[in-house]
Formats: structure tokens, C-alpha cells, sequence
């Protein structure tokens, strides 16, 4: 006989790396079953209960829209007069029989118990935990289970969450425990003999829960020989203890089977999924194993199992029977914005307002038009939480209404335009209306300490929020919304409930600043991080797979690299990727088991959550604390600090009424805010970034020589080529750029730039489309155009014409064909060609797909607006500032120096006389490396040397340096390193290598003159305090002799140098070889740190051997590792046996190589790739041979004789080897020719491509 029977013991794969079951699958066969309900209860969390939630709620909505049409009938009929009883039994009948269909989700977790208490935190026994399963019955019980589960995180963590009896006996109310697998405390004590110690568990829990208890039984019998087997032995004799102590305190017995997969196939995926959990192989004979039982099994199997316990079967339905229907979701808990009382208080507007009163303003239009129905009103009222709440949301919004107008009136002037007030008005009646003012209120109050008490710079407005006229005049955002036609309902459509999200970008420095001004103001308890939880895609999994049943690296490779980047209209997952991809359809069904396997059991992991992880910019601001209404657990954020986030991701966690604020930290302001402190410094000119000429002719020129390194958003090759073919003249001009330069809308780049030079003309489908698509020459490029033309054309309301942006972005083709038909009878009403709107319509379909938000895209192309300004009129400040934000990249560090070079800024090392903390500009518009950014260099030393100059000028020789700086403050080591890196250099009695040449006594100068500066200091501090007063004429300690010392070597000074600042600044070892590396080595010394990549492929690269370490290996055989750096950074190239023989004369430090290798898989151990050297020369002795011939690229039209005569002047200046090839194109008959230079031979400079390169006409490529 089948018996009714719930699983309440269920691991979801937010059971990380042990549980293998997706949410959607677990409640898609509990249904299929029969089942009425399914819990989960993954260990120590709460991360899947609102994906768990939301699933059923979604399969529920069928019944609860039939539920609610019987309780309105239900309603009706009871309103009548003279109600029949018989109609209303039969409903209520009908209501009984519908909530027998729905299917109940049982929220739980299985808990870890801490034996001792969750504050004790020492050794092995602390860090284990007794298991428990833990239920929520009600609503109640839910909220209790989030604290449980909470502090078990943030109090109880000991290697993992552990809560303990206190914890639990606080919490209890509404809470259903039961006795868990053999890790819980009960079934732990039974198997260790200890039944006295088992029965006082019993007893305690139950005196705590009372009938609430219950004590649970396992078998896993396990049937297939590769399982574990003695699990089920164990179960039984200790299922025979539980059952007799069951009846003996009279407690219920329930059975489960501690479901970590879905279906019994599915047991080998999650074995090979313990094996990555546990690091080990799976033929490794030592693992852990499951039983293989663990799946979701049916009624019938669970009845048959536990035949012979028919009441452990029943037992689970006394409790489904408990569990009550609840919602977890909340309307939004707004924080508590504090309002001064002057203006007004809750208390003073209860007395003032009636109900009456509130349900006008909140359910009239903002022109005080009734515009919905009595029972629409009251509708409005509930969704708003009642009067009682309406109270605050009015003193907010009349709250927010005044620092609106007052921030208008600065803005525009005093009186304000009708379209201004009118603009104002619908704003601030959708954002009370919807119950949002006190966001507003809260983001104003964070962004205006940022910027006037923290001096951190926030950036102008982000995403759609730049729409919004009210954020503007609160000096939320700095774009103007209504000069750039940006549209609020863009942002918060008034047809749909939705939470304002504004994201607000802060400078990287500032934003951990904001983050705890916030924290202090509204409480530590009230903010949290937002998890995020990492997944195995395809490629992953695979490689995740092919490790642990140890299928050759290079295969896993091969297969891992087959999966697409992109399949058109269909997700990435391996399944489509199998169907995509004829190589993997193949593999899917190899001879090879370990390959089929392989892809077998990826396809089941993929999509397993692996890992959690903290939202880059998400936070939580709650009203209360937010343990009050959702999980939280901790998590490392990128510092590797542990921070608090909510157990619920960032996509769900607004359906529990918390606010989601984005808080992002963004270099490009810290280099704004560097630039001006630069700017400060060296010209005394204080810039106000936000006031700078919109119009500025040096900066356009900028953007015209696509001259865009270093700055935002348009620094890359192929915005350069567009940029010096559009040649701007407007900042409009620039937002189109951004908003185009996408895949997909890139396309018509050309369009719009021919249409801007008058090459092909600017056309309107209609004559009245030119108000909106005039500024970008007749070409829709924003989803803002099609709303306001929506509007123009055939009346479309607000709220409709961003349902319209939003069907047409998505492709939601019902929404677009109930749409379709009112747009053109309103087009045709307003007298527009209905054929013509039929095309209008059709284009939009094609594009509004990658049209982009214009509100983005304007608040971006304003930063970057700003980056160009500043180094199109203060290059060297501007400049100074690129570099010290990216001191630590090496690669764009170097980008960054050959930019200020092209600039003719030169990059000057350290200077005690000129370098401040970071870098600055000197009087001659050069850059200056900053001290502070010496390695070994204290801060408190840069500040003495510094103030010290300030205050009495330049030093004048490196005794007047050690006379004056405070030796207290700046040490010998500071001294030394100062040194090292160049600081002195400048001073005329010494260079480097003498601080460091010992004298006549053996003793190093650099001591000597310390020891000097120190009795120099003292006698002067001496003599001040003296009976005479001043003493300057009365110091006369003689300064010591410098030693002699022989120049060091080019090589070993640059690496002294490059050792304290991290970069070569006067020069570069390679920079005689820096086209071989640059043009001719297909791999650079970074892309070997995925050396996965390479596999199977021939490269050559190049640099200098900066290391190199020797030894013998077990076998005695000799090895070295050699350390070799080019532009791009270092790798360490391992040389063993006859390799290290064969090449170990050219492995010594400071040698030039060029190389020539295969990655490939290694022969033995690991089969992990490897680099095989085939071959090395002397970068000195081949760097000519290497460039064999240089082919420039050039369109015939652009062929003139002053090009001609340029190149020809700078090419004869360079004889040499290389062949010259002219490769012309006529790009109007599609057509290339090759010439080829036959009387030229050249070598290949720099100062020759240079000029290649920095004419836009001119590409090149070598050999």
C-alpha cells in the first residue's frame, strides 16, 4: 500500500558541494509523485528557501487565482441580504477541495548544534556540531528560524554556523525539530553507548518542544558495490534504540531519507561532486562515500522501505498537517529618514489630517483628478500599508517637496517654469503615491555627506535614475534631465510596481567611507552586504569533472574550449552546446567511457552552486534589524575581510520589503579627484569638475585625434578609428558614441557618422520625428526616442510608452501585438500615414533591441567628458594621476608611460626636491614619481620631507638634506631606500653607488652620513637651548668625505631602481628590443599564467632573465628555474634534466632571450600543461633578423603627396634589412593591391611606427 508521506529532509544544492538537487527539479517530482508539500533543510543556511519559495508560489498561481475568485463570490453572496446557505456551503466546499491542490513549502534547515555553546571556539570538538532538523510551522516559526540561523553565522561560527540549546529554547515558538541522521545528538549518543546522556537530549527537547519533537529514522540499504555499505548496519542497530526509546517517552517517530540528489541516476554525478568537496580523485580508495540512496524517493519507495513503520510514513503528514500557509514576502520596509521636527512630526500630522484627507491626496492625480474607483482606492490603501503608515509617507513627501523646490530654485532660477513645476509635480506625486519618498530622502542624505562631509566624489548619476528631475534637483544626480530629454518613468514607470534602485558610483577611496558613515547612522544590525552564489557553468564543469576521473588534461582542454561564447537565441548551458557543436555531439557518444563520462555527469553538476561570494556594490538598509525579516550569514569579501550579507540574493531579496541600495566604488573618480589635487598642487587652480565648458575646443580636438588613452569609455582602438572618423563637435556627438559602440548597434556607426558630415542625408519616416531624433542625425539610438515618439505620434501615456521600451527590449511579443494595434490607430488619429507607421513600428522591432538607455549613457559620456578634459588642458596633472591609480598593473602602467612620452611628458623618477606622496607635475609639465610610493619609504618620512622643504626651501646637496629632515621621522632605511630609487640624484656631490662605497675605515658612507645628520641635529638642538640664543654660526662639525665607487652597471641599477618604485622609470632593459616583443613573439610572459590556453600551440616570446634558481631533484638530476620578464610582467620557467643542460648557458640573470617553445601536456604526474622549450638565441644577436618585413595598410582616397613625402622622409632615415611592402585599398570597388618597395631595405623603429601609428589613416603589421 502506498501511503501519504512528505519528505522532511531535503539538501538542495545550496547544500554547497554536498547536496546535487536543483530547487526546480525536487518540487517538479514531488508534484509529478503526488506529494502536497517538500522541505528543504540545507546545512547551517537558509540561500535557497526564497528561490524554494518563489518556485511553488509559481506552480500555486493557478489555484490561488482560483481561490480568489471563490472567496470574492464567497464575499458577494454573504453581502446580500438574504444569503443561501446552500450556495455558500457548495463555495466553501469548492474553497476546501482548491486548497487540497495547493502544494506547501515547508521551510527548514538542518542545523548544527554546538556541544558546548556557541561561544566556545576551541580545537576540533568545538568546531563539529550535533545535526538537527529545524522546521518552521508558521509564520512566527519562520522569523524564529532566521534568528537561529543567523546567529548561528554571526555568533556561533566555528569552521562552520552552529547554534546551541540557548539559542534554541529562545527561538522555539513555532518551531518542529526532529533528531536528524546519524551526526545528530540522540542517534551520536546511541551509537556511542551512552543512553543515559541520549535519553536526557530527548528528554530537554522534548520539555522545549513538546509534541513539536520528533525523532527520525533512516535506512539506506545500499545495492551497488562502489557505495558505502556499513552506513546501513549502523542505521539499523541505532533505529532499533530510537524506536524503543521513542515508545518509552512517548515521542513520534518520522521517517526521511536525507535526499541530496533528485533520481537514483543521478547518484554517480553527486559522487563525482563529493570528490571536489573533499579534494580527492574517484579512484582514490580512502574517500568518502554515500550510500547512493540518497535520492528523492517516491511514496511507493518510501512505503516500502518503511513497511513494517507505517506510523513513521503517517507521521511526516502530522506534520505537514502542522505547517501553516504563510507568505515570506513584505511590502518595502522603508528606512526611518530622521526629519528635523521643525518641519513637522508624525504626531503634528495625525492631529491635522483626517483619513479622508489622506485617501484624496493619495488616490487623487497630481492635478487632484479622481482616477480610481472606491474599491481601486482602497486597494491603494492597503498596498500602502494602511493610514497609519500614509501618515509618514505624507510629512516625507511634503518633507521631500520642499528640498526639491529649494534645490530647483538654485538650479533654474526663481519663478520656475510651468513645464518645470509640472515635470516636479508628477515626480513627487509617483514617488508618494508608490511609497517611496523616504528612499529619495535617504540616497540625498548619503550622497550629500559624501560629497560636502566626507569630501568623497560621487559621480553625476548612473543607469535610469538620471532621468529623474527631482534626483537632480536634490543633487542626487548631476545630469540635467530635461535639456537631455531623460524620462523618469524610464525609471519608475507609474503603470507598475516596482522598488527605485539607484546606483551611485563613489571614488574607490570614498566608497568604504560612505558604506560606514551609513552603517553608523542607521545601525550595524540594519546594514548588510547582498550574497551572490557561484555556479559551474558548462566550461567548468567539465574541467571539474575531467579532474577528478582524471581524464588527461589536454582533453578536458579540448572539450572545455568547444563549448561557444555565443549560441545564437539560445542560452550556454552543455546541453544546447552538444546540440551546437558537432565535436561535442560526437564526444557525448565516444568509445572512450572516461570522455562519455565526462560530459555525462557535467551535464548533471552544471549549474550546482559551488560557491557564495559578496555582491561587488549591493547593500541592504532596513528599518530594523534585518534578522527581523531575512537570514543573514557571513562571507569574504575581495580584501578577504568577513562581512555580513543577507542569505538571499540580489535578484529576490526586494520581494521581502528590504531596500537594495548599489554602492559603487569607481577609479575613473578617483582619478578625477587625484587630477584636481594635481592640478592644485602645481598651476594653484582650484577646478570645479562639474562646471567645466560643456564646449571646450581643446578637448573635442582630443576626442577628434582620437587621442584617448587614459580617459573613460572611449580609450579603446576601435572607439579611436570611430571618434577620428566622426571628428565630434558636440557632447551629444559623444553620448550617441557610447551608446553605439556595442555589438550590434556598431553597425550603424558609419550611417551615423556619414549622415553628421552631410555624405548621405538625414531622413524622418515623418517630418514631426525630427524633435526627437534631430541630435542624432535621424538615427534612433536611445530607448528614450521610441517612448517620447510613442508619445508624439499616437498618445501614448508615460507609464505606456516604457511598457512599450520595455516589450520591444525584450522581445515580449504578447505585450507587443496588444500594443501594435493602438499605436496605430492612435498615429492615425493624430493624422499619420497608417503605411508609414506600419514601418516606423517595424524598425522599432528591429532595433529597440539594442537601443540604449540615454539616461546611462549621458551620465557616462559626462565622466568621460571630464577625463578628456582634463588631459586635453592639464595633460601632465591629469596624466600624473593615471599613473598612481595604476602603479600596481604593470602592463597599463606601461601603456600608460608610452602615452605620456607620445604626450612628450617626460616620466622622471623620485625626487626629494620635487616628488611629493603620490605622483605630480614638476614647473616644467613633466610628471615626478611620488616618494611615497618608494617601497621601505614611511609615510611619516615623506611628510618630513616634505614640510621641511616647504617651509625652508629646496635642499641644496645631500649634507643639507641630513642636516635639516627629522632623522626621527625619516630613518637610515628611509635614507637607503630614497637612494636606491634615485631620490638624490639630483644633488651634485654623489650618485647612487657612493652611498653605498665603504671609506678608509671599511665603514658603508650611507652610515657615516646618518650617524653625521644625527650629531649635526642633536649639537644644533644642544647649542639652541644654550645661554648665547642663536647658534647657526656655532655649528661647525665637519661634513664627511665621500668615498670613491665604481659606476654600477646600467642592468643592476634600473633593477635597484625598479625594486623600491615597482617599474623601470628612467629607462627600460628591453627597450632596445621592444618591437620583437611587441610585434614578432605571438605570447607575452603574462599569457603564460593560463598556460591552458596555449595548449597544442607553437609560441615565441622574449625578455630578460631577472632570476634564476638551482637545484637537484630526488633523482639527482639537475634542474633551474629561471624567472623572465617582458613588458607585460614575469613567469618562471621550470629547465629539468638534459633541458637545464642543453640551455643553462643562457640562464643567467640579465641575459636578453628570444624563445622559441610548444605548450603541451606534461608526461608525467599531473598531466597539467607545461612549456617546452625548443629552442633559444640572444635577443642582441636576432633582433634584426626577426623583422623581416614591414607591410603598411592604407585607403586610396587618403593618399596624398604631403603623406608621401613624410613617410618617405622617415623611412630613408632608417636603413636596414627588413623588406617594405604598401598594401592600398579602394574601397569603392572593393578591391586591395600589394606593392612591394623592391630598392628598400629599412629597420624598423620606433620613432616609424610612432608615426604610423598616431596617423589615423595608416595601419601596419610585421612580418
Amino acid at each position: 500500500m502506498v501511503r501519504e508521506f512528505t519528505h522532511l529532509h531535503v539538501h538542495t544544492q545550496f547544500s554547497l558541494l554536498d547536496g546535487q538537487a536543483s530547487v526546480k527539479a525536487l518540487v517538479d517530482k514531488a508534484i509529478a509523485d503526488g506529494m502536497r508539500g517538500i522541505a528543504i533543510t540545507d546545512h547551517g543556511n537558509m540561500f535557497g528557501v526564497k528561490e524554494f519559495y518563489n518556485y511553488i508560489s509559481k506552480k500555486n498561481k493557478g489555484v490561488y487565482k482560483s481561490l480568489k475568485q471563490l472567496k470574492a463570490k464567497q464575499a458577494a453572496l454573504k453581502s446580500e441580504k438574504e444569503p443561501v446557505a446552500d450556495e455558500l456551503l457548495q463555495i466553501e466546499e469548492q474553497v476546501k477541495m482548491e486548497e487540497q491542490k495547493l502544494f506547501k513549502p515547508i521551510i527548514g534547515c538542518e542545523m548544527y548544534v554546538a556541544p558546548r555553546g556557541l561561544s566556545m571556539k576551541e580545537g576540533r570538538p568545538d568546531q563539529s556540531g550535533y545535526h538537527l532538523v529545524v522546521l518552521a510551522k508558521n509564520k512566527v516559526g519562520y522569523h524564529n528560524l532566521i534568528k537561529l540561523v543567523s546567529t548561528s553565522w554571526t555568533e556561533g561560527f566555528y569552521s562552520r554556523p552552529r547554534t546551541d540549546r540557548i539559542e534554541l529554547e529562545k527561538y522555539r515558538e513555532g518551531l518542529i525539530v526532529s533528531s536528524a541522521c546519524l551526526g545528530g545528538e540522540i542517534p551520536r549518543k546511541v551509537r556511542a553507548g551512552k543512553l543515559d546522556e541520549a535519553e536526557e537530549a530527548i528528554q530537554w527537547f522534548q520539555g522545549v518542544f513538546g509534541d513539536d519533537f520528533y525523532i527520525e529514522l533512516q535506512r539506506h540499504k545500499a545495492t551497488v558495490p562502489r557505495a558505502n555499505h556499513e552506513t546501513y548496519l549502523i542505521q539499523e542497530k541505532v533505529n532499533e534504540q530510537l524506536i524503543a526509546l521513542a515508545r518509552k517517552f512517548n515521542v513520534k517517530i518520522i521517517c526521511t531519507n536525507d535526499v541530496h540528489f533528485v533520481n537514483e541516476e543521478h547518484a554517480e554525478a553527486h559522487d563525482r561532486l563529493i570528490c571536489l568537496s573533499t579534494g580527492r580523485d574517484l579512484d582514490d580508495p580512502e574517500r568518502m562515500l554515500y550510500t547512493k540512496q540518497e535520492w528523492m524517493k517516491t511514496r511507493q519507495e518510501m512505503s516500502l522501505i518503511f513497511q513494517d513503520l507505517p506510523e513513521a510514513l503517517d507521521n511526516t503528514m502530522d506534520i505537514y498537517n502542522k505547517i501553516e500557509y504563510y507568505s515570506i514576502d513584505h511590502s518595502p520596509i522603508m528606512p526611518t529618514f530622521d526629519i528635523p521636527e521643525s518641519f513637522g512630526t508624525e504626531e503634528e500630522y495625525r492631529k491635522k489630517y483626517t483619513h479622508q484627507d489622506l485617501y484624496d491626496e493619495f488616490t487623487l492625480n497630481e492635478k487632484g483628478e479622481v482616477i480610481l474607483t472606491p474599491e481601486e482606492g482602497q486597494a491603494k490603501v492597503d498596498q500602502l500599508d494602511g493610514y497609519d503608515r500614509m501618515y509618514r509617507l505624507k510629512l516625507e513627501a511634503d518633507y521631500l517637496k520642499e528640498l526639491t523646490y529649494i534645490g530647483a530654485k538654485k538650479i533654474y532660477g526663481d519663478p520656475l517654469s510651468d513645464e518645470l513645476i509640472e515635470r516636479l509635480e508628477f515626480e513627487l506625486y509617483i514617488m508618494k503615491t508608490m511609497g517611496f519618498p523616504g528612499y529619495f530622502l535617504i540616497v540625498q542624505d548619503f550622497i550629500n555627506a559624501a560629497r560636502y562631509d566626507l569630501n568623497v566624489s560621487v559621480g553625476p548619476g548612473r543607469g535610469s535614475a538620471a532621468g529623474s528631475a527631482v534626483a537632480y534637483c536634490l543633487g542626487i544626480t548631476r545630469i540635467d534631465p530635461i535639456k537631455y530629454d531623460l524620462l523618469f518613468e524610464r525609471f519608475l514607470n507609474p503603470d507598475r510596481i516596482s522598488l527605485p534602485d539607484i546606483d551611485v558610483d563613489f571614488d574607490d577611496d570614498g566608497r568604504n567611507e560612505v558604506l560606514n558613515w551609513v552603517t553608523e547612522k542607521y545601525g550595524q544590525e540594519k546594514v548588510a552586504h547582498i550574497i551572490t552564489y557561484g555556479t559551474m557553468a558548462a566550461k567548468m564543469a567539465i574541467r571539474d569533472v575531467a579532474r577528478v576521473q582524471k581524464l588527461p588534461l589536454s582533453e578536458a582542454e579540448r572539450l572545455a574550449k568547444l563549448i561557444p561564447d555565443r549560441i545564437p537565441g539560445k542560452k550556454i548551458t552543455l546541453a544546447n552546446a552538444i546540440d551546437y557543436v558537432p565535436e561535442l555531439k560526437e564526444a557525448e557518444s565516444s568509445n572512450d567511457p572516461l570522455v562519455r563520462d565526462t560530459l555525462k555527469y557535467a551535464k548533471m553538476l552544471e549549474g550546482n552552486v559551488r560557491n557564495t561570494g559578496v555582491h561587488a556594490c549591493g547593500t541592504i538598509i532596513c528599518r530594523d534589524d534585518i534578522t527581523d525579516w531575512v537570514p543573514v550569514s557571513t562571507a569574504e569579501d575581495k580584501n578577504g575581510d568577513r562581512v555580513l550579507v543577507t542569505q538571499y540574493e540580489g535578484s529576490v531579496i526586494e520581494d521581502t520589503g528590504l531596500i537594495k541600495m548599489d554602492f559603487l566604488g569607481l577609479k575613473t573618480l578617483s582619478i578625477i579627484k587625484e587630477a584636481i589635487a594635481n592640478i592644485k598642487l602645481s598651476k594653484g587652480i582650484d577646478v570645479d569638475i562639474d562646471t567645466i565648458p560643456i564646449d571646450d575646443p581643446l578637448t573635442y580636438k582630443l576626442y577628434s585625434d582620437g587621442k584617448t588613452i587614459g580617459t573613460f569609455q572611449f580609450e579603446s582602438a576601435g572607439m579611436q578609428k570611430y571618434l577620428r572618423e566622426l571628428q565630434p563637435t558636440v557632447f551629444e556627438d559623444l553620448i550617441a558614441m557610447n551608446a553605439l559602440y556595442r555589438p550590434g548597434p556598431m553597425d550603424y556607426i558609419p550611417d551615423f557618422i556619414d549622415r553628421k558630415h552631410g555624405r548621405k542625408p538625414i531622413t524622418y519616416d515623418l517630418p514631426i520625428m525630427e524633435k526627437y531624433l534631430k541630435e542624432t542625425y535621424g538615427i534612433t539610438v536611445y530607448q528614450e526616442q521610441v517612448m517620447l515618439l510613442a508619445r508624439l505620434l499616437a498618445d501614448f501615456t508615460r507609464g505606456e510608452s516604457d511598457t512599450l521600451r520595455k516589450a520591444m527590449g525584450k522581445k515580449l511579443h504578447d505585450t507587443l501585438n496588444l500594443m501594435k494595434p493602438k499605436f496605430i490607430s492612435g498615429g492615425k488619429k493624430n493624422g499619420h500615414d497608417p503605411d508609414i507607421l506600419e514601418k516606423i513600428w517595424g524598425d522599432w522591432e528591429k532595433f529597440a533591441s539594442y537601443a540604449f538607455n540615454k539616461s546611462h549613457a549621458t551620465c557616462y559620456s559626462w565622466i568621460a567628458y571630464q577625463t578628456a578634459y582634463l588631459k586635453a588642458n592639464y595633460p601632465g596633472e591629469y596624466m600624473a594621476a593615471v599613473l598612481s591609480r595604476n602603479i600596481n598593473n604593470i602592463t597599463e602602467i606601461t601603456k600608460f608611460m608610452d602615452e605620456c612620452r607620445a604626450m612628450g611628458i617626460l616620466v622622471l623618477g623620485p625626487d626629494v626636491n620635487e616628488s611629493h606622496f603620490k605622483f605630480t607635475v614638476n614647473d616644467e609639465g613633466n610628471i615626478r614619481f611620488g616618494i611615497g610610493a618608494i617601497k621601505g619609504v614611511a609615510e611619516k618620512a615623506v611628510q618630513a620631507i616634505i614640510e621641511e622643504r616647504t617651509a625652508n626651501g629646496p635642499y641644496e646637496g645631500i649634507f643639507d638634506f641630513i642636516q635639516r629632515v627629522n632623522l626621527s621621522d625619516c630613518t637610515k632605511k628611509n635614507v637607503e631606500n630614497l637612494a636606491l630609487a634615485g631620490a638624490f640624484d639630483n644633488f651634485p656631490e654623489l650618485k647612487r653607488e657612493q652611498f653605498f662605497a665603504p671609506n678608509e675605515k671599511g665603514e658603508i658612507f650611507l652610515e657615516v652620513l646618518h650617524r653625521y645628520g644625527i650629531k649635526y641635529q642633536a649639537d644644533k638642538l644642544t647649542q639652541g637651548n644654550s645661554l648665547f640664543g642663536a647658534v647657526e654660526d656655532m655649528i661647525e662639525i665637519a661634513t664627511p668625505d665621500i668615498p670613491e665607487a665604481e659606476d654600477w652597471g646600467d642592468l643592476e641599477r634600473l633593477n635597484k631602481e625598479r625594486e623600491l618604485v615597482g617599474i623601470y622609470l628612467s629607462a627600460h632593459p628591453l627597450d632596445e628590443f621592444s618591437i620583437v616583443l611587441e610585434h614578432v613573439c605571438n605570447t607575452h610572459m603574462a599569457d603564460l599564467e593560463n598556460l591552458e590556453e596555449l595548449l597544442g600551440k607553437d609560441i615565441t616570446l622574449g625578455g630578460m632573465v631577472t632570476s634564476v634558481r638551482t637545484g637537484v631533484t630526488r633523482n639527482g638530476n639537475p634542474y633551474g628555474i629561471a624567472k623572465i620578464e617582458d613588458f607585460s610582467g614575469s613567469f618562471e620557467i621550470p629547465f629539468w634534466g638534459k633541458d637545464w643542460i642543453e640551455h643553462q648557458a643562457y640562464l643567467s640573470e640579465g641575459m636578453f632571450l628570444y624563445i622559441r617553445a610548444t605548450c603541451q601536456e606534461r608526461a608525467w604526474g599531473k598531466r597539467d600543461p607545461e612549456i617546452k622549450i625548443s629552442s633559444i638565441q640572444l635577443l642582441p644577436d636576432v633582433k634584426d633578423e626577426l623583422i623581416e618585413k614591414l607591410t603598411i595598410y592604407m585607403p586610396l582616397e587618403e593618399l596624398d603627396t604631403a603623406l608621401i613625402e613624410e613617410l618617405s622622409t622617415i623611412i630613408k632615415k632608417s636603413p636596414g634589412k627588413a623588406e617594405l611592402f604598401f598594401k592600398i585599398r579602394d574601397t569603392e570597388s572593393n578591391v586591395d593591391l600589394t606593392f612591394f618597395s623592391s630598392p628598400i631595405r629599412l629597420a624598423v623603429d620606433k620613432e616609424l611606427l610612432r608615426f604610423l601609428g598616431e596617423t589615423p589613416t595608416l595601419s601596419f603589421t610585421i612580418n
